[in-house]
């Protein structure tokens, strides 16, 4: 138990907390939660909610844009670096055939949500279907440290569940970042902003990772590629970042996704031993440093995250919470649980060795612990008002989850491994 609630106050600790204030707060004092929320930081600025005015574009930097919009493409980058390695790297997590399970069990449990909450949200009648439509994507959301966390506590550090559950949510969280970008752009799009990120990604790729490497070839001193993690270190790549997180903004696409063109630029070790393991602070490529000097500025910026974002009234629980929760803890479980049979049974792909069929639905309502990514993607997919603070509650209250997942590890006989 020791190691889950080192794994909790290391990953996840701050964001609770800035959570429960915020319910707190909003509850008790919602004008001033409100005001903190909204509160104009620098107005007539580069960066901000755009708006027209006077016929030009007018953007206003508030606080909760500088959280959701600026400061959490450092969470995403993280993210997607994550994903970037299982994927690239030889030993990566979703490469080869052990991957394609998990994979198509991920599609279940991205289909069972969207499929059970727009099915659900019809029989509500064309008004309120329309009303609350676009908020599909918040139940296909899986918070990673969150349902990590759970996962051991039901599987146990050592069960071969536990290691199909994070390629599943990584998997997640890479169809997430897309859905987020493809669905919900912050403004008009204009694509050729986009090109201003490609350049600041190629050419910091170009002149700082491809070009010292070429000219250091076939001398094992490596002196220039040296001098460059040395001396530059991750400097080149934060200016980069910068500007491609302005092409982003300026595209009409989320800039909270702005850093995910540069993430691949980055010098990266030949081997992975996977999201959360300690032995990653010990290597010393460009991308694991970079990761591990954002860790404790990222867990402070996912405590104002949840301060700034789950601060919502218990009177604005409504048919978007409920809509939510059952994409969630219905669409998951039976998505995953189907798709998964499908793959490992009819496909003939296989499972873990150790894991049985069953396990899937236990992994369902695990991966059905959507909170930040609901709670960010809830922010997106509505404006301010009462449907998004009632879809925020769905996100919130997706917590229940970890309950079911522990009573159903009991009833499904679930014996916990231990490393």
């Amino acid at each position: 138990m020791y190691r889950v609630w080192n794994f909790l106050t290391n990953y996840s600790l701050l964001l609770i907390a800035g959570a429960v204030i915020a319910l707190v707060w909003a509850n008790v004092n919602p004008h001033s939660y409100r005001d903190v929320v909204e509160f104009v930081l620098i107005d007539d600025f580069f960066i901000g909610h755009p708006h027209v005015e006077d016929g030009r574009i007018h953007r206003t930097l508030t606080l909760h844009y500088l959280v959701n919009d600026v400061l959490m493409a450092f969470f995403f980058a993280i993210t997607a670096k994550e994903v970037w390695e299982a994927i690239i790297l030889k030993n990566g997590s979703l490469r080869g055939k052990k991957a394609v399970t998990p994979l198509i069990a991920t599609l279940g449990g991205m289909v069972g949500p969207i499929s059970v909450y727009l099915g659900l949200a019809l029989l509500l009648g064309p008004a309120k279907f329309g009303e609350v439509a676009n908020g599909w994507a918040i139940p296909t959301a899986t918070d990673i440290a969150f349902s990590y966390l759970v996962g051991r506590m039901v599987f146990g550090a050592g069960h071969p569940a536990v290691r199909f559950l994070l390629l599943l949510a990584i998997a997640d969280d890479a169809a997430g970042l897309l859905i987020v970008a493809i669905f919900y752009p912050s403004a008009a799009l204009a694509p050729a902003w986009l090109l201003v990120s490609l350049a600041a990604a190629v050419g910091v790729f170009v002149l700082f990772n491809w070009l010292p490497r070429r000219l250091d070839r076939g001398d094992q001193l490596r002196p220039r590629s040296t001098w460059m993690r040395q001396k530059l270190s991750f400097w080149p790549y934060l200016l980069a970042g910068a500007i491609s997180w302005y092409g982003f903004q300026e595209s009409g696409l989320h800039p909270a996704l702005g850093l995910l063109p540069i993430v691949p630029t980055l010098p990266h070790a030949d081997r992975a031993f996977g999201i959360f393991a300690e032995a990653e602070q010990y290597l010393t490529d460009l991308l694991n440093r970079a990761q591990l000097l954002l860790k404790h500025p990222v867990e402070v910026i996912l405590f104002f995250f949840g301060l700034l974002n789950a601060g919502v009234e218990l009177s604005a629980i409504g048919e978007p919470t409920w809509l939510v929760l059952a994409g969630l803890l219905i669409g998951k479980p039976l998505g995953i649980l189907l798709f998964g049979w499908f793959a490992a049974r009819l496909l003939g792909l296989g499972l873990p060795v150790g894991m049985r069929v069953i396990d899937l639905i236990v992994i369902g309502f695990v991966a059905a612990i959507g909170f930040t990514v609901a709670l960010f993607v809830a922010s997106v997919a509505f404006d301010p008002g009462p449907v998004q603070d009632a879809a925020k509650m769905g996100a919130l209250f997706s917590f229940g989850a970890a309950v079911i997942a522990i009573i159903a590890g009991k009833l499904c006989r679930v014996e916990k491994q231990v490393i």
